[in-house]
């Protein structure tokens, strides 16, 4: 099974979008899969169901966070690197859905009880939910590999 498969598998098993990317790829970087998991369920459903930045982008901004980012303060040029690897993952996420915004991807507002609802009745989460964890591992590998 890849990475991206595991993802995904990881997603229909009951994982926030947000842990299905972390605890997959945050591995090769030493981090834990049960810290992953923990670290990254406050992101799912666009930060803590708020329906703002997609989960799956988080998780990978997180996992990104790790191969290209700053322990300090001084090391300037690899945070700006970091920004500039989200930047490009934010621009190829857009290119195939259109926006990174939760509430945009599922078209209702799931921080309302209302949408909430309309999300779980019209089966959004799993009919929409594992192709944006799909495109988010597949962009991410893609940036892992390639050293952008």
């Amino acid at each position: 099974m890849s990475e991206v498969e595991k993802a995904v598998s990881l997603f229909l098993k009951g994982f926030r979008c947000s842990q299905a990317i972390l605890s997959t790829y945050g591995q090769q970087f030493g981090l834990e899969r049960e810290l992953a998991l923990k670290l990254a369920s406050p992101f799912g459903a666009g930060m803590g169901s708020l329906g703002n930045t997609c989960g799956a982008v988080t998780g990978a901004f997180m996992v990104l966070g790790l191969k290209y980012g700053n322990s300090k303060a001084s090391e300037s040029k690899k945070k700006e690197k970091a920004y500039q690897v989200v930047k490009e993952f934010t621009s190829r996420f857009k290119s195939r859905n259109g926006t990174i915004k939760c509430k945009k991807l599922l078209n209702c507002d799931i921080s309302t009880s209302e949408g909430r609802n309309k999300a779980v009745e019209e089966k959004l989460f799993i009919e929409i939910c594992p192709n944006l964890v799909q495109d988010s591992a597949e962009i991410l590998e893609e940036l892992l590999q390639n050293n952008v």
